[in-house]
């Protein structure tokens, strides 16, 4: 084991977020307060070097040895479109300023010192996916993402404007042992810090780590039968339990410390030299699986030098879905009065919430978060002077105010503008069936989202779930739901609530309108794209539907065949079932993966999506990029659903 002082300066990062003409974001976690130099270069211009000034820098404590950094870099004078930009950050050492080639030479692609970047003029390519899992089988798809910066070399031209992670960035909620042994050997190099837990036997988030449940045992903590009321009383004493109904709960994170060093963990290599995860006393069917899943983190570990060197030369945009923060996050009204009337699944909730808050969306723009980010500055502020733990009254009461916010979408000034919608807290609820999937959207928040894209020639929105699914797949959820399982099928599409989806639909319709929407999506584990009109209308808007997922995930091969299969012979052209659903108003053309059957329109492989659009914002190449190697281009079909 390191002594303290030989920690490394720089755990994680940069990651490039933010970028514009005048400013750029870069996020980091360091071991020790740090000052930082910028430099930036760029064909025909002079090196640009310069000290960062106190207002360009923000740092906040998350433990004795760990500190979040967010760098809002300011140009002196606006920084040249559509070219590439090569930037460098150091902190100085003992004899001199240590540069990224130094500290962190993993991120330098070969033959170069530093990262580079592009600030696109108009998006004019944008890579984009959801779903990154550790433990899952497949190849991690950041590593693809890598790989297509290295193929552009030093040309501009062909270089993704911006990566879009539209939800899953991590699963707080599905953990595997192994990660979970490294989040609490990397808890303790770093002292993170600690939180006192209510309403639970264990008092404390050191308690927990120490907890004879601890690894693989939290279902018995976190319990999800509706009969274990034995369990219920000793953990909750007699409340009403919280829905985690997640499958593989058994090493759900509750501790803030714990889903801070997951983010560590899944976006840098460092972090990983400082841990050992050899297998711990468990018994014998349990360390089986443990080194099953040993296998699996370690080839992701193998390739996260790749992931993170993605991460630093492409500017990344983010938001969360369910598992950033746990299963079916407010799927319906029951799930939210059950979960967040007791202290302690409320807590849960709420330290995922601040988790992405620091590691996530506050990267994602200048003024993003910047009601909340005070909040959050105070209570870590305050936990540094209180030996590393947090206040209860402090982090209870940001809580509240995290889960009362309804800024958490956003809009970037990008031509085309790129709306990202927030599909889980703005939720449509249903208070005569409380059981039922609420809306994805209320009322109000999509009134918010036409007023953003009204009088717009075209506009790429985000949305997590996919607006034109499977319809297969949400017939099968909404028969699930109506026998009142919908938590058994992850009830969460559009189509599922009548008013969230009437509504969603008929801002296509609207006459100031853009004529061109593109819709990216995530969520379901499978890629397909449609193209999509109005019908009866001369006026169409030109709608594009499409969905990539996962970047390190993958549906079940066989059950997607099928109900590709079963979709193609329930819902073609000619089938009246097309009149029951809730899209009967439009035309809805699938695009065929080429290479696949004659037909099949659904593509099951870990990768990235990359669309490539026209001046207009069309898209002119929509392709699925396989994690591993090769790709598939979807390629229009003429059979309408």
């Amino acid at each position: 084991m390191k002594s303290v002082p030989d920690l490394p300066q720089v755990l994680v990062g940069p990651l490039l977020r933010h970028v514009h003409t005048d400013r750029l974001l870069l996020w980091l976690i360091t071991t020790r307060p740090t000052t930082w130099r910028f430099r930036l270069h760029y064909a025909n211009s002079p090196l640009q070097e310069r000290d960062l000034t106190t207002e360009e820098q923000t740092e906040l404590p998350i433990g004795k040895h760990a500190f979040i950094q967010l760098l809002d870099i300011r140009a002196d004078t606006p920084w040249p479109t559509d070219c590439i930009l090569h930037y460098d950050l150091a902190f100085e050492g003992k004899s001199n300023w240590r540069w990224i080639s130094n500290w962190a030479p993993h991120l330098c692609h070969e033959g170069q010192r530093s990262p580079h970047m592009v600030i696109k003029s108009h998006i004019d390519r944008i890579l984009h996916g959801s779903c990154r899992k550790p433990h899952h089988p497949a190849v991690d798809g950041l590593r693809r993402v890598d790989a297509e910066i290295r193929a552009c070399g030093t040309s501009s031209e062909n270089r993704p404007a911006l990566l879009m992670m539209s939800g899953d960035q991590v699963y707080v909620d599905d953990v595997a042992g192994p990660m979970l042994y490294a989040i609490h050997q990397l808890g303790d190099r770093l002292g993170l810090i600690d939180e006192v837990i209510s309403g639970a036997v264990i008092d404390s988030g050191a308690a927990l780590m120490q907890h004879e449940h601890t690894y693989y045992g939290r279902t018995r903590l976190l319990p999800n039968t509706r009969s274990n009321a034995t369990l219920i009383d000793r953990f909750f004493g007699g409340a009403r339990k919280p829905v985690f109904t997640t499958a593989s709960a058994e090493n759900h994170l509750v501790s803030l410390s714990e889903m801070l060093a997951m983010y560590l963990l899944v976006w840098s290599p460092i972090p990983w030299s400082l841990v050992d995860i050899k297998e711990p006393d468990l018994p014998q069917p349990l360390l089986k699986r443990y080194q099953r899943e040993t296998d699996h983190i370690n080839k992701f570990v193998a390739g996260l030098p790749e992931a993170a060197r993605a991460l630093c030369h492409v500017p990344g945009y983010m938001m969360f879905d369910d598992h950033d923060i746990t299963d079916d996050w407010n799927l319906s009204l029951l799930w939210e009065q059950t979960a967040y009337e007791h202290p302690f699944s409320r807590r849960i909730v709420g330290n995922a919430l601040i988790a992405y808050a620091l590691c996530q969306g506050w990267g994602n723009g200048p003024a993003s978060l910047s009601q909340i980010m005070p909040d959050c500055e105070n209570v870590l502020r305050q936990a540094a002077y209180n030996q590393r733990r947090l206040s209860p009254d402090l982090q209870d009461a940001l809580i509240n105010k995290l889960l009362d916010f309804r800024g958490w979408q956003y809009t970037l000034a990008t031509t085309p503008p790129v709306v990202v919608l927030d599909t889980r807290t703005h939720r449509w609820r249903r208070p005569d069936k409380p059981s039922r999937p609420s809306g994805l959207m209320d009322w109000e928040a999509l009134s918010d989202f036409q007023h953003h894209i009204l009088d717009h020639s075209a506009v790429i929105v985000v949305s997590p779930a996919p607006v034109f699914g499977v319809k297969i797949i949400e017939i099968v959820q909404r028969i699930f739901t109506f026998f009142g399982q919908s938590l058994m099928v992850d009830a969460e599409n559009w189509m599922a609530h009548h008013e969230a989806a009437t509504v969603m639909l008929s801002i296509f319709d609207h006459r100031r309108t853009p004529q061109t929407f593109v819709l990216l999506s995530g969520d379901v584990h499978y890629s397909f794209a449609y193209d999509v009109h109005l019908r009866h209308q001369q006026n169409s808007p030109d709608i594009w539907q499409i969905t990539s997922s996962g970047i390190k995930n993958e549906f079940p091969a066989t059950l997607l065949e099928w109900l590709d299969r079963l979709n193609r012979w329930l819902f073609a052209p000619w089938s009246p079932l097309n009149l029951l659903t809730q899209r009967r108003s439009f035309h809805i053309y699938p695009r065929l993966p080429e290479g696949r059957n004659a037909g099949e329109r659904l593509w099951n492989h870990s990768g990235i999506g990359d669309v490539q659009l026209d001046r207009a914002g069309r898209p002119v190449r929509i392709r699925q990029l396989n994690a591993d190697d090769g790709e598939t281009e979807f390629r229009q079909g003429r059979l309408k659903e």
